[in-house]
């Protein structure tokens, strides 16, 4: 079976420390179920997310070389 969070294409996952995820809500001034969800199943995260974690996807962008998004993990 292939494995596609090893892809090209697929951007990068990475689970996001309470801390920091912190940090990040505060600078937006939002709350966790403020960030858009991803569903656990996805296949891209990584193993170690669970419910309730947040993601932080970095893909490569045209204008700013690459851009940051978070995301709730979800069932």
């Amino acid at each position: 079976m292939v494995d596609v969070s090893q892809h090209d294409l697929v951007p990068e996952h990475t689970v996001v420390s309470e801390s920091e995820i912190d940090d990040v809500l505060a600078e937006y001034d939002i709350d966790r179920t403020d960030l858009p969800k991803i569903k656990r199943t996805d296949a891209a995260l990584p193993d170690d997310a669970e419910m309730g974690d947040v993601v932080e996807v970095v893909r490569d962008s045209r204008t700013t070389d690459r851009a940051v998004v978070y995301r709730l993990v979800i069932e």
